[in-house]
């Protein structure tokens, strides 16, 4: 994978504890990580990665656009321009690294999770307090999981877009806090999730230089 051999990635780190912490995060994969492809010109920044109980990475995201922020003020939130693409490392079911245990195998399904969950943090709809936010967040939370385990169902669409400018077959699906989408690409499984910016535009591919991540 290209990005673990890009020196610059390390030196943008330096200075900066916090961002080198995240960028050894993506570096440890030992997947390729994607985000939109070079026809998006905006900002891009990296998010999280998510690890096993072994410390392994077996997920993450990069942003694109404009950094989602929790809104209670929905016409704030209708402002908000961004897409981010959730890379999750294809993997039969397999023991973890220190035996102890099993972890399962991750599929397209997978990427509609993180993707659907995703983007539930970042929504606040206008009519509910923070207490009771948090009741809707868990609702919003297993619906988004029964959604992603039933892609073939009424809830998804197909959508083609390029993955390394090769037309690849996507879930789709449009709520009213945004959209998400799920597919797979080479040794991986892709999610995306998205807010002011049309999902049928977009393109994909693989980062060579986490660098563009700044």
């Amino acid at each position: 994978m290209e990005t673990t051999n890009r020196v610059g990635t390390t030196s943008r780190a330096e200075g900066r504890p916090a961002a080198r912490r995240a960028d050894e995060g993506y570096l440890r994969a030992p997947f390729a990580w994607y985000g939109l492809d070079e026809a998006f010109t905006g900002p891009r920044w990296l998010m999280q990665v998510g690890t096993a109980a072994d410390g392994s990475v077996q997920h993450g995201s990069t942003g694109h656009g404009e950094a989602p922020s929790i809104k209670s003020d929905a016409s704030g939130a209708e402002k908000e321009r961004f897409a981010v693409v959730v890379t999750v490392a294809a993997s039969p079911v397999r023991r973890t690294g220190d035996g102890t245990g099993v972890l399962e195998a991750t599929t397209v399904s997978s990427a509609a999770w993180l993707a659907g969950s995703g983007l539930l943090v970042h929504t606040w709809p206008a009519s509910l307090d923070h207490m009771t936010r948090d009741n809707w967040l868990d609702q919003q939370t297993e619906t988004a999981f029964e959604l992603a385990d039933d892609l073939d169902g009424p809830a998804w669409t197909t959508l083609s877009l390029p993955v390394d400018g090769v037309p690849v077959s996507f879930h789709y699906r449009e709520t009213e806090f945004g959209w998400v989408l799920a597919g797979s690409a080479a040794g991986v499984h892709l999610g995306a999730y998205g807010r002011g910016m049309s999902a049928y535009g977009l393109g994909f591919s693989q980062i060579k230089d986490l660098d563009a991540y700044a």
